[in-house]
């Protein structure tokens, strides 16, 4: 198996280590900077005989080497920063975007293509119509990373361990993104029966914050979580687990919504997004998913393939 990540900056990188260390695939770094994807995968290299890998790690700066890749992992883009939403990326990242589909289409039309730049429902909406991909080979990733975050902000509430947390946000990757309370649950117990609902709506702000609190204290960007999220996915793809996680994908009637991407749970397997699950929400999570949907349309009406 092959998977290139198109992007070497600290979320690339993140995401190459973890793939590299799980032995998952070989691998091709690409960035702009030739010398700094090479010197990465250099250094990741080195550890080999630590980390027992097994499989190679290239670094490069021409497309032509991510040539039949079963996996494109796109993290490049310009990173927020603070006091920027996600949605003021939507510019400067259309043009990366655009340009990167491009160029990893033309070398693997077959692959599967997981988007992480933001803003991130609509630069996969971009990429998926720039690129010509059909919608079950692209996704977006987001609700790994959000659910994440909230399991963990319930699992440091309750001094509970995080496995014992099952979250899930589902809706966009931004302020209107839904944590869905109804499905969530700690040691098989529904999370309003554990926890009192001014301190769950607590966290739930914090999980919609979560971005901008790394970065008011790192002055960049998550990377390790989104890493780790990006693995998450990259392992179900290679492995064809079918496992059930939430992403960004392409609705064609499901949830009531169509023609755009927003924070579902799918179906993860070798051929992408093989199916979409639709669970029961509450009214009032509908209505903010509904919500967070429009959001959604509004940004991608701007957007220009």
């Amino acid at each position: 198996m092959k998977v290139s990540i198109i992007g070497a900056g600290n979320v690339g990188s993140t995401t190459c280590q973890l793939i590299a260390y799980k032995n998952l695939a070989d691998i091709v770094l690409l960035d702009k900077s030739m010398e700094k994807a090479k010197g990465i995968a250099l250094d990741l290299l080195e550890s080999s005989p630590l980390e027992g890998m097994e499989k190679s790690i290239a670094g490069t700066g021409n497309y032509a080497d991510t040539g039949n890749s079963d996996l494109v992992i796109i993290t490049a883009g310009s990173p927020r920063k603070e006091g920027q939403s996600r949605e003021d990326l939507l510019e400067i990242n259309s043009a990366i975007i655009k340009e990167v589909i491009s160029n990893a289409v033309k070398f693997s039309p077959n692959a599967v293509f997981i988007v992480v730049t933001n803003p991130l429902d609509a630069m996969v909406f971009l990429a998926m119509k720039a690129g010509k991909i059909k919608k079950e080979k692209i996704v977006g990733m987001a609700g790994v990373l959000d659910s994440s975050r909230f399991a963990e902000f319930i699992a440091l509430e309750l001094n509970v361990s995080p496995k014992d947390v099952s979250a899930l946000v589902l809706g966009s990757h931004g302020d209107l993104m839904v944590p869905v309370v109804s499905q969530t649950f700690v040691k098989g117990k529904p999370l309003t029966s554990v926890m009192k609902k001014e301190k769950i709506n607590e966290l739930v702000k914090r999980t919609r914050n979560a971005g901008a609190e790394i970065i008011s204290l790192m002055k960049t960007s998550a990377y390790y979580d989104t890493g780790a999220s990006i693995t998450v996915m990259a392992e179900a793809i290679l492995g064809n687990k079918k496992e059930i996680l939430p992403c960004s994908a392409f609705l064609q009637g499901e949830y009531g919504l169509k023609d755009l991407f927003i924070g579902v749970p799918v179906q993860l397997g070798a051929k992408g997004v093989e199916k979409i699950i639709e669970i029961d929400l509450t009214q009032e999570e509908k209505n903010q998913f509904l919500q967070s949907a429009q959001a959604i349309k509004k940004i991608i009406s701007g957007v220009k393939a």
